[in-house]
């Protein structure tokens, strides 16, 4: 039997366990053209939550009694496409949350089937070599674009996203500024090579980050919004750019109450860009940020840390840590 998590209703404000519930069905069997996976890890991500929202979001939702949909890696069970078979390893953003996942990689509008590079850590494909890597690699190098010398503040640094960005402005010649909710994620980022960092939890936030950046933010690569947004844009350096890739400090919240103060004053003065990044945009690109971040990984110079809980039936618990900032590190589910 397939045991799978089911969205059992749309939360009404943050989620909480009862939101879904174990289920099982038979093990599926592959038709012409498709694959059957057994789930080895699963990967936990900020945007699924506006996938269990009642809303339109880019990601597509879930609707109550279907299967709780993220990415995954596992492995080939059985095979009936030509280009795959038994003991393949595969990453795919449309596993979902349960044992065994049915995958059409040739289908239109299916989740692409991914193969996991040799060489590496199999799960790295759902962190620092898959979509949070890809995000970071894109935000900076595409779009931020540091010159060296320049100050780069990414908030929630210690996080899936944060810790590639960090390394990757570090390697561009940048001055990375961490924002973290415990000193001890902001010594991890430290470690990482970020030069300061800043508590989100500190009475003195707008303060610490003064000192942190003396010639002002020239680039903010927010990964929570909220407060920390506000703080960040109120101290811009002239021409700076801001990437705005995350919210999940207000993520709960619904959209008339996701305000804060404006900006507008302060981004006329400043001249500052501010761009939205939703990585699938530029999924085209994925294989060329794979190269360069395995580099960078292979010179030392991209170091990572995991946050696993351990078994299938956990995957909520996993979930809901990650969504309270409860996780240190990329959150994973390990089957």
């Amino acid at each position: 039997m397939n045991r799978q998590w089911l969205l059992d209703h749309h939360p009404e404000g943050p989620a909480t366990a009862d939101c879904w519930r174990l289920a099982e069905a038979p093990v599926p069997e592959p038709r012409p053209g498709q694959i059957l996976v057994r789930l080895r890890w699963l990967s936990m991500d900020p945007y699924m939550r506006g996938r269990i929202a009642k809303g339109p979001n880019y990601a597509a939702g879930v609707r109550p009694g279907e299967v709780m949909q993220g990415g995954g890696v596992g492995e080939v069970v059985a095979s009936n496409h030509p280009d795959w078979r038994a003991g393949d390893l595969v990453e795919a953003m449309g596993m979902g949350w349960q044992d065994y996942a049915l995958l059409s990689p040739d289908a239109p509008g299916s989740a692409r089937a991914n193969r996991v590079p040799e060489g590496v850590p199999e799960q790295a494909t759902l962190s620092w070599l898959g979509m949070p890597g890809l995000t970071a690699w894109i935000g900076l190098t595409e779009i931020a674009r540091p010159m060296p010398g320049e100050t780069v503040v990414i908030s929630a640094a210690s996080g899936a996203v944060g810790q590639v960005a960090g390394q990757i402005a570090a390697a561009m010649g940048a001055r990375p500024v961490a924002i973290a909710g415990s000193d001890e994620k902001l010594a991890h980022c430290r470690d990482l090579g970020f030069v300061a960092g800043v508590n989100h939890r500190s009475p003195t936030l707008a303060k610490e980050l003064r000192a942190a950046c003396p010639e002002g933010v020239h680039v903010f690569f927010d990964n929570t919004g909220g407060v920390i947004h506000d703080t960040v844009l109120a101290q811009l350096a002239t021409h700076a750019r801001v990437i705005v890739c995350g919210r999940i400090a207000v993520v709960d919240r619904p959209a008339d109450q996701d305000i804060g103060l404006r900006a507008s004053s302060r981004l006329i003065v400043t001249r500052a860009r501010v761009q939205g990044l939703i990585v699938f945009d530029w999924w085209h690109r994925r294989e060329e940020a794979m190269a360069h971040l395995a580099r960078l990984w292979r010179e030392g110079r991209l170091n990572y840390r995991e946050d696993v809980v351990e078994g299938l039936e956990n995957a909520p618990e996993a979930f809901l840590r990650m969504m309270a900032g409860q996780n240190f590190g990329k959150q994973l589910v390990r089957l």
